[in-house]
């Protein structure tokens, strides 16, 4: 009977802190010390693993909301998105926030606002009420924004945006590095003849192009203005854009390689390449962006891309609020910019000597 008491005290159904110590025959303080981080210095290894096997034998956790109390925090963040949480495209930056948080023992709580202002000024009142430790604003596509109203109240940090008045810290990609990335690939494989399809003048379609011609210019390469062809972000732009660039043309003085906006483009370049007879790799390279997920490996040939680094964004805008939260520090208003890696697969080959 003895033994069942301790496994389970009367007249617990949870059991507490002092369970724990009566089991591992130690103070109530030592096993406060190992569950709230205080131990070393304070309590021999020993007695440490002592209380933690007296907790493990009872099924004792710490009362979350008790430990909030005392820290004054709840352990929940706030994540609110405009479009995110309803597209399988962005949900690594969600998977990147939400694994970020459950290792430092915090859950997350997401609203998608649908893009609507009002929502999203609502949901940060409401998150704000139920006295979130602090608050991402997450952007499907990389722009500037409106900070919501409310944001400013407590600690928060963007991503995959900037803010309007430049008064938050953001994680973004590093869109111009990621063209330049594109171009060195390009550019190892021995091609000159390099254009670009798709986007039109946002944030993510200026920066990489920038990146491109970077590359290029080091190289004494100068892309034409007619091999840039503007045609948007979907699958008709990159088909429709190749069509312009490769229809009819000499392979001599056609491009051996296009550096495509997104996936969707690069996709859109695939189909108009095999309707021309065009082989990819063999006569044509092309490169994708965004490494989107259930396509870009799929294609035919599997699409060689530069990633947006969705999950990287996601833990790193959560590691910087977290980081403010434990020190009550407001983190500088900068922007951090997060290089994505190329995703090698068969798009890609030397450039075709003629």
């Amino acid at each position: 009977m003895g033994s069942s008491e301790e496994k389970q005290p009367a007249g617990h159904g949870r059991p507490t802190s002092r369970d724990v110590a009566r089991l591992a025959g130690v103070s109530h303080t030592a096993v406060s010390f190992v569950f709230n981080g205080r131990a070393e210095g304070n309590l021999s290894p020993a007695t440490q693993e002592r209380i933690r096997q007296a907790a493990a034998q009872l099924g004792y956790r710490p009362d979350p909301v008790a430990r909030g109390l005392r820290r004054r925090r709840t352990a929940v963040i706030g994540l609110v998105t405009d479009e995110i949480a309803s597209s399988p495209f962005a949900g690594r930056l969600l998977r990147g926030a939400m694994d970020t948080a459950w290792d430092n023992e915090h859950l997350v709580l997401t609203v998608d606002s649908g893009g609507d202002r009002a929502k999203e000024d609502a949901a940060v009142a409401e998150l704000l009420d139920r006295r979130v430790d602090g608050i991402i604003y997450a952007a499907f596509s990389l722009r500037r924004v409106r900070v919501p109203e409310g944001l400013h109240r407590t600690h928060s940090v963007l991503a995959n945006c900037i803010p309007e008045d430049d008064s938050l810290p953001a994680v973004i990609p590093a869109e111009r590095a990621g063209g330049r990335t594109a171009a060195r690939l390009l550019l190892d494989e021995g091609h000159r003849r390099i254009a670009h399809v798709g986007g039109l003048d946002d944030i993510a379609s200026v920066e990489r192009l920038r990146g491109l011609r970077d590359a290029l210019r080091v190289e004494g390469i100068t892309v034409p203005k007619e091999w840039v062809v503007r045609t948007g972000g979907e699958i008709s732009a990159g088909y429709e854009g190749a069509l312009r660039l490769l229809d009819g043309v000499p392979a001599g003085r056609r491009p051996t390689a296009i550096f495509c906006y997104n996936d969707r483009v690069a996709a859109g370049a695939l189909h108009a390449a095999a309707r021309l007879g065009i082989t990819v790799p063999e006569e044509l390279s092309v490169v994708g962006y965004d490494d989107q997920e259930h396509m870009a490996a799929f294609l035919s040939p599997p699409l060689t891309t530069v990633a947006l680094p969705h999950w990287a964004m996601g833990e790193a805008a959560t590691r910087l609020l977290l980081d403010a939260i434990e020190t009550g520090k407001t983190p500088p208003a900068t922007v951090r910019r997060l290089a994505g890696p190329v995703i090698s697969r068969s798009s890609v080959g030397p450039a075709p000597i003629r």
